[in-house]
Order: C-alpha cells, then structure tokens, then sequence
C-alpha cells in the first residue's frame, strides 16, 4: 500500500530515486507506529492539572508529580525544611557537566544496571522521603530515562516521587536560567 501511495503522482517522493523507496517506506512505518507523546509544557507554574484531559492521559504521570526547574531550586534553598532526595537517572558525563547542586547520580534508567542502581538507592531511602527524579539529556518529549525511573519507583509503592520537568535539556532549562548548579561528581 505505501508503495502504491508513493508512486502516485500527488506523493512527495515520487521525484526522489527508486533506491530510496525501501528506506522512506520504512521511515514511514516507524513514524506510524510510535505512540504519540504529548509534550505536557506545564509553562508558568501551572502543572499537569491544568492540562487538556488528551495531554494529561499522554504523560505517564499523575497530576502534581512535576515539579519546575524555578520551584526545586526554591526548595533547595529553603534550608527550614526537609530537602527531597534529588536522584539524576541520566549519564554521567552529563552529571560531570553540570548537576542540580546536591543531587545523586545513579546511572541511565534506561539500561537495566541503572534500573537496578535506582532501585538499590530507593529501597535505603525511608518511604515518607520525598524524591525528585531528573535526567536533562534531551527533549522532555524523546528523554529515555525518567519514564523508567518512574516506572521503578512505582513499582516499589513509592509515593512521594517528583519529576522536573525540563523541557529542552538541563542546559536550556537549569543551567541557561542562571539556577545554581554543581560540576563533578559531587
């Protein structure tokens, strides 16, 4: 069928070599089959209760489980009350670049030694501890590794998990924002 819709005249591709056929064929296939992510761009202070209901049902999340780069820094800053743990599910080269200031690295969530990392660090934390999850790798929408840092700690009952939602990077929407940020591996 998509070599029929190709080859017709009103097809894009048709000025395009024959060689190239296989490739945008396949191209065209994986954009079909990829699940649509709606991009939740809680701007503003708003968080995810205020998103449209397809939005909401799109973000692995429930409402309140985001946090903004602006508000944690408050929170770290507030030495009054109890800090979250701040976990960075990313890689480490990025945590050497540049880290949220007191944040722990544990590795890419994506992978199954970073999963079993985060998993080890969750079961020593006391279940009332608050913790804030954070990669800042890529695009909020294509980041590999919060989802299945989230999926972890739900697994195991945790409760108290927030993301920071960073919609560009950590660079764009930390560092780029003047936010206070640590190097090394510290």
């Amino acid at each position: 069928m998509i070599a029929r819709i190709a080859s017709s005249s009103r097809w894009p591709f048709r000025l395009w070599p024959p060689c190239l056929l296989p490739f945008v064929t396949i191209a065209l296939l994986v954009v079909a089959a990829r699940p649509a992510i709606a991009d939740p761009d809680p701007r503003a202070g708003a968080d995810a209760e205020s998103l449209s209901s397809a939005q909401t049902l799109a973000i692995p999340h429930a409402p309140g489980q985001l946090i903004q780069p602006e508000d944690l820094a408050r929170l770290l800053a507030d030495t009054s009350i109890r800090q979250p743990m701040v976990l960075h599910v990313g890689y480490k080269v990025l945590f050497r670049g540049g880290h949220i200031p007191g944040s722990r690295h544990i590795g890419p969530a994506s992978t199954p030694d970073g999963r079993a990392a985060l998993k080890q660090v969750l079961r020593e934390i006391p279940r009332q501890q608050e913790i804030v999850l954070y990669c800042g790798c890529c695009p909020w929408t294509d980041c590999p590794n919060v989802r299945p840092a989230l999926q972890a700690a739900r697994e195991m009952g945790l409760k108290n998990v927030r993301l920071v939602y960073l919609p560009e990077n950590l660079q764009h929407d930390w560092i780029d924002k003047g936010l206070p940020i640590g190097k090394g591996d510290q």
